[in-house]
């Protein structure tokens, strides 16, 4: 028997809590924006402004998802690809039924997909848009799978969507190299996603603009300031004239009033063969020419659209076949592609920290146009804003090319802007206000990318 002398011991106090890091803060409240923004198995960008599947939000989306749920991730994407024409196409909307038609327009009934894209093999079973965005979708796959090997293997993930991605890749090959160089071109601004830039001034201003009463403008009905982010009513008319006119033709051909080859839109498309090798190579044996087209297209895009003068990619009005000198953010993505030669490289890295661009001088990340340009605005929608999903892709960029320690410091303040902001669609590039829809789903998705994933986002680099 143990004998006990004097007082007995005080019970153990329970240990403090550990206060959460502000790495742990921002990471829960990236999550919950992107807990929030799920209906059913996709997410919107934004309940208010966009609340319907956005084909490149979902792309970028689901390379943020992998780090809370591979199996979420993997759904984004499919779920994106189920509503595949038959042409191939991936449509830039995929609408939610349940939502009215009144909370956005273009809505079903402007695009009626299923009637005027017949011909084009438009899903009967899910009203889409007729145009499509920039293909990040390859890339994203692959990151998604290699977060975790094991569920997408068992799940067969990659044998389900990488036929899809081909077929997605064949459309824009076969069906949009309408200036005959081997690049895509888009048809309409909303295509190319940077929609209202000023890289797209002077194709549109040869598009006469759809009367004022023939549609309503939800995305005014956003909050104050909206007058002053959103495009102006003589652009907008423009727009839906052209997505009009492509409706009325059935969804095809590729040389309408605007047909453009952009950079950024190549460029996430060379990406994107350079990430189907690597799905090939996983699915094995499959014979694959991904990487010897990615190589082509690379060349066609520094021989199509490179300006040595300007040190960055412009984009080729094909109407004109001719340069637009206007310097946008697209004209810098291309850094994100391995098999530059070192010379454009580095003057890519040039361009976007000198004067019209500024990235760690006037600015700490990238605006979405020309500094010194006629037509920036430092609130206006992709007339000047910083983004940051074209962030992303440039912090992406300048890791590959050696640019570390000018990455480090993007990537730290794209992530102290996500937070200021609270996760803004877009911000003022000079004091980090933000502007647009709050609680915006990619500006989650890519923090987190950052947070969670930097030893697998430098190994994508790489690929």
């Amino acid at each position: 028997m143990t004998v006990h002398h004097g007082t007995t011991a005080a019970p153990t106090a329970a240990a403090a809590p550990v206060p959460a890091s502000p790495r742990e803060l921002l990471r829960d409240r990236a999550a919950q924006v992107l807990y929030a923004n799920r209906t059913g198995t996709s997410t919107v960008p934004s309940h208010t402004l966009y609340p319907h599947q956005w084909s490149w939000d979902s792309a970028f989306i689901a390379i943020g998802l992998r780090h809370l749920s591979p199996l979420r991730a993997q759904l984004e994407l499919e779920t994106l690809l189920n509503a595949q024409w038959g042409d191939g196409r991936v449509p830039h909307i995929v609408f939610n039924p349940s939502v009215p038609l009144d909370a956005y327009f273009p809505s079903p009934d402007f695009w009626r997909s299923s009637t005027a894209g017949r011909a084009a093999g438009a899903p009967r079973g899910r009203q889409t848009s007729g145009l499509v965005q920039p293909p990040v979708h390859a890339l994203a796959a692959w990151l998604v799978h290699r977060s975790d090997p094991g569920l997408s293997r068992a799940r067969s993930f990659l044998p389900r969507v990488y036929p899809r991605l081909v077929s997605w890749h064949r459309f824009l090959l076969q069906q949009r190299d309408a200036g005959g160089g081997g690049l895509a071109s888009v048809v309409h601004p909303w295509e190319q996603g940077m929609d209202n830039s000023p890289c797209w001034d002077a194709p549109l201003s040869r598009i006469t603009p759809a009367p004022p009463h023939s549609y309503r403008r939800a995305d005014l009905a956003h909050g104050a300031g909206a007058l002053d982010d959103r495009p102006t009513d003589l652009d907008y008319g423009r727009y839906v004239r052209l997505a009009m006119d492509y409706r009325d033709g059935g969804y095809t051909g590729g040389t309408g009033a605007f047909a453009v080859e952009d950079p950024a839109f190549n460029a996430l498309l060379i990406a994107s063969e350079h990430a189907l090798a690597r799905i090939a190579d996983e699915l094995g044996p499959i014979r694959t020419t991904h990487t010897a087209r990615a190589e082509r297209l690379t060349r066609a895009l520094v021989e199509r659209l490179w300006d040595d003068t300007r040190g960055q990619f412009l984009c080729r009005d094909l109407h004109t076949d001719t340069l637009v000198p206007e310097r946008g953010v697209a004209g810098l993505i291309p850094l994100i592609l391995p098999a530059l030669e070192p010379s454009v490289a580095a003057a890519l890295v040039r361009t976007a920290c000198g004067p019209h661009f500024g990235l760690g001088s006037t600015v700490r990340l990238v605006p979405s146009y020309d500094l010194l340009g006629p037509a920036f605005d430092r609130h206006r929608y992709w007339r000047g804003p910083a983004w940051f999903n074209t962030n992303w892709l440039i912090e992406r960029g300048l890791r590959l090319y050696g640019e570390r320690e000018r990455a480090r410091r993007l990537r730290g303040a794209l992530l102290e802007s996500a937070e200021s902001s609270g996760f803004a669609e877009y911000v003022n590039p000079y004091t980090g206000q933000g502007c647009g829809a709050q609680g915006f789903s990619w500006t989650a998705a890519l923090a987190l990318d950052l947070l969670e994933g930097l030893e697998e986002t430098e190994g994508g680099a790489r690929e």
